[in-house]
């Protein structure tokens, strides 16, 4: 035990309870936080941890249980009331103003916002917090719509540092970054800790607990589990701990030459955008899974929604089954059977003031209405078919789906396509925040698709859901295809490398 763990805590929950009305999200919730500590929060979607994050936030009231910090009993009816106890929580979304300046940011929330905002002393006081988490680059007048991702996440920890939170929450902040801006996000959240901050880092990615955690409390069906030391952990003991039981094979048995004997389904013939560097040309058969690996800005996601018709075409064809489809429609492909999923669910994926019946039925609303009125009865059970196919508990149909894990909201995003049965399934990082058990039913029901002759293209920043879902691997690199070659042709390490195809060309 370090001399950290061996101090009086900064924060401690205890009996901490939440139902909705008949569903219980927290049962009595235990945890005490160190000052100076990471903590991992851990849990399969839906185990309760985004409720007690939200409870910490203020954004939602307990029904019983005490939160104490540094001692004091606190009241957290408010976001006001959270911030005032030194609570902050650092979100998935950004809560930057994109057309505010960096300075302008760091100075929104602070407990004494100046009435006259005078940009120079904005500036001076920006200045020394963006040093601290390596965004000493930036100017304090750049606006935040001109700063990469990696520099929006960094900014949002240095806004917890302008309000000097003493506890810091973070919510998935590695979500959507590559490797390399991933280590700049974890060594600003170590430089936190090192101050003496007491942290709770919430995320699916085991690596990155074993990286930067001290302690961590698995949340099981809204239970807690006794706290551990990481030393105590190994990847399998948290897996089984998060499910109750042994995961298994988390991907399921490629069927055997699927990505040589099918036929072609989906093509894409000499296709140009502003965002390629050259035209692209690419075939995936019936029953076959292409895996599309690149970083940020590397035209993967471009590629996948040229496919999908969300982006225009400078030229070229999009053809399934031999028939082409109009590029930059999105109509157009779902009338051709492509079904899309794009990397935002949020946005792009869900309604999330809609029921999930309403979701799962929304691409294919003409199966179940007549002259424009929806038959209730028609759609409840054509949902609850789809619900089940992925796994999703079909009394719960009337939901809202805002109110689901990151994982059910992800099932829903893909299941909602089942009922246009797709020729065609483009899918951009399908497990994006959702957890160990979540991602083996969604690797199951992908694979599923294409056992039946669905053609699937899947764009993933995580190498080893390539490396294990994919029959063809295909790498991106500055707006253009640098490989493609059946999956048992690479290594983690050839994957790797050839993602981060500047190595070649700088040793050339």
């Amino acid at each position: 035990m370090t001399d950290t763990q061996q101090n009086h805590p900064r924060l401690r929950v205890q009996g901490l309870t939440k139902s909705y009305g008949a569903f219980q999200a927290l049962k009595g919730v235990e945890l005490e936080l160190i000052p100076g500590e990471i903590m991992a929060l851990l849990g399969e979607n839906g185990a309760g941890k985004s409720s007690l994050v939200k409870v910490l936030a203020g954004l939602v009231t307990p029904d019983e249980g005490v939160v104490e910090v540094d001692g004091k009993q606190v009241s957290l009816s408010s976001v006001a009331d959270s911030q005032a106890a030194g609570i902050a929580v650092v979100h998935q979304e950004f809560s930057s103003i994109p057309t505010l300046t960096v300075a302008e940011n760091l100075t929104l929330g602070q407990p004494r916002t100046p009435f006259v905002w005078w940009p120079p002393h904005l500036n001076r006081s920006a200045k020394e917090i963006l040093a601290r988490v390596g965004l000493g680059h930036i100017h304090p007048r750049t606006l935040v719509q001109q700063l990469s991702v990696a520099e929006q996440q960094l900014l949002e920890i240095a806004r917890v540092l302008a309000i000097d939170a003493r506890i810091v929450i973070f919510d998935e902040p590695t979500a959507a970054l590559a490797d390399d801006d991933i280590e700049r996000v974890l060594t600003a959240i170590l430089g936190l800790a090192e101050e003496g901050r007491s942290i709770i880092y919430v995320t699916h990615r085991l690596p990155e607990v074993f990286r930067i955690g001290n302690r961590a409390t698995i949340m099981r069906n809204g239970k807690s589990l006794p706290t551990e030391d990481m030393d105590d952990l190994t990847p399998d003991r948290v897996i089984a701990m998060m499910l109750g039981r042994e995961l298994g094979e988390m991907f399921p048995p490629r069927r055997p030459g699927a990505s040589i004997d099918g036929e072609s389904r989906l093509e894409g013939v000499e296709l140009t955008s502003p965002l390629l560097r050259e035209p692209l040309s690419l075939r995936v058969r019936e029953g076959e899974i292409l895996g599309i690996a690149g970083q940020l800005g590397s035209g993967a996601s471009e590629v996948i929604q040229l496919l999908a018709g969300t982006l225009p075409a400078t030229s070229g064809q999009v053809l399934v089954d031999g028939v082409a489809v109009a590029t930059g429609k999105r109509s157009a492909g779902i009338t051709a059977g492509i079904a899309y999923c794009s990397a935002d669910r949020k946005s792009d994926g869900i309604f999330a003031d809609k029921s999930i019946c309403e979701n799962l039925t929304s691409p294919w609303l003409s199966e179940v209405s007549t002259a424009s009125w929806i038959k209730r009865r028609s759609e409840w059970k054509e949902a609850a078919a789809t619900a089940e196919e992925f796994a999703i508990d079909s009394t719960r149909l009337p939901t809202l789906v805002g109110r689901l894990s990151g994982g059910n909201q992800q099932k829903v995003a893909l299941g909602k396509w089942l009922g246009i049965n797709p020729k065609v399934l483009l899918v951009e990082e399908p497990t994006r925040g959702v957890d160990v058990g979540a991602r083996a039913e969604i690797y199951g029901r992908i694979r599923a698709l294409a056992d039946t002759g669905t053609a699937i293209v899947m764009v993933s920043s995580d190498t080893s859901e390539i490396l294990g879902l994919s029959d063809t691997i295909a790498t991106f690199y500055r707006g253009r295809m640098t490989a493609l070659r059946p999956h048992d042709q690479w290594t983690e390490s050839d994957l790797m490398l050839e993602v981060m195809h500047s190595e070649l060309e700088v040793s050339a």
